[in-house]
């Protein structure tokens, strides 16, 4: 391996290891105030990725429907609890965003040919029409369960996940998609090409952890999800309301995993089910982090993108065997490091 080849499988490698970062702090946030192992959080790495090229494609996403189902969901079971409660002030809200937003934009897609749209534009459709689903997921199939334990909130995040994937193999087909790069800039270093759609992906990943740094240090709501982080019960002492935190952190995970998605497109070939095995990959940084330390948890990641690069290198054919058999020495040192904590009782 030369000067050359070594630059070229780092920078693919820290590409990767930045997207892995995202999706792991978005792991760790969702855990950290859900307890919930987020499976599904690579599907929506796909669905912005498949949006996005969809809309290239001229063609309306199918996630626009999903998008209008879940929302008319939403409004039965929140509708139904608001009217026995006597909260009729709050019906127009509930109407509006989980009505009138999907129709609004599937007004918008029809109305307009999205083949023809600028980049900006589509990516803010992308972005616009699959992080509201991740609030509407929590509402459908967490919010019910929140007092349940651990293992069954696992057995519905497989369960979403499965239904996710079937979803996007409705929507998007089994073709996969590619969009076109955002730049066409490219560098030269050391005698290795460096492209400008590289740099963009870790600058956005890093411009992106830095703004949710300053989300959590500066604002009220950043605060109040890392309150309920740290103690679930005295933050609703306190009067942060749990289904709020857990629509909050849903709602930044699902954004997160469709940013990575748009940010990842042009770089690699995005199937319906392409979103497990990033998400996997996520979550085996987070599990470096325990679930618990967003920097270790980065860092974890970064390291898993950097091996699966010189692993493809040196043995292709296991490079997806070593990256998860990291995990193993990982979950040996914590079991024997990390004192059994008994769940919060509720």
């Amino acid at each position: 391996m030369d000067l050359q080849i070594l630059l070229l499988l780092g920078q693919d490698g820290i590409t990767n290891g930045a997207i892995y970062a995202l999706l792991a702090l978005a792991l760790v946030l969702v855990f950290a105030v859900t307890r919930i192992i987020f499976i599904p959080q690579g599907e929506f790495v796909a669905y912005g990725a498949l949006t996005l090229a969809s809309l290239q494609a001229g063609k309306v996403p199918g996630t626009v429907w999903l998008l209008l189902a879940l929302g008319l969901v939403v409004i039965v079971l929140d509708g139904i609890q608001m009217l026995r409660e006597g909260r009729y002030g709050r019906l127009p809200s509930l109407l509006i965003f989980n009505l009138g937003w999907p129709l609004l934009c599937a007004a918008v897609l029809f109305a307009l040919p999205p083949g023809d749209l600028p980049l900006a534009v589509q990516v803010l459709l992308s972005l616009l029409l699959v992080v509201p689903l991740g609030p509407m997921v929590y509402r459908v199939a967490y919010q019910p369960l929140a007092g349940a334990s651990v293992l069954v909130l696992l057995i519905v995040s497989v369960a979403v996940h499965v239904a996710m994937i079937g979803l996007g193999l409705l929507f998007f087909g089994a073709e996969g998609s590619r969009t076109p790069a955002f730049t066409e800039v490219s560098f030269e270093l050391a005698g290795a090409p460096l492209q400008g759609q590289t740099l963009l992906v870790v600058a956005a990943s890093a411009a992106l952890i830095v703004g949710l740094y300053f989300f959590f240090e500066r604002t009220l709501y950043g605060k109040a999800l890392r309150a309920t982080a740290m103690n679930r019960t005295g933050a609703r002492l306190m009067g942060i309301a749990p289904a709020l935190a857990g629509k909050l952190c849903f709602t930044l995970a699902a954004a997160i995993g469709v940013f990575s998605g748009i940010l990842i497109a042009p770089i690699t070939t995005i199937y319906y089910d392409s979103g497990f095995l990033i998400g996997l990959k996520g979550f085996v940084g987070a599990i470096i982090g325990g679930l618990a330390s967003y920097p270790v948890a980065a860092l974890g990641a970064v390291l898993v993108g950097l091996l699966e690069s010189y692993s493809s290198f040196w043995a292709s054919a296991y490079k997806e065997v070593i990256v998860f058999t990291m995990i193993i020495p990982v979950l040996l040192w914590r079991s024997l490091t990390t004192r059994h904590v008994e769940e919060e009782e509720e």
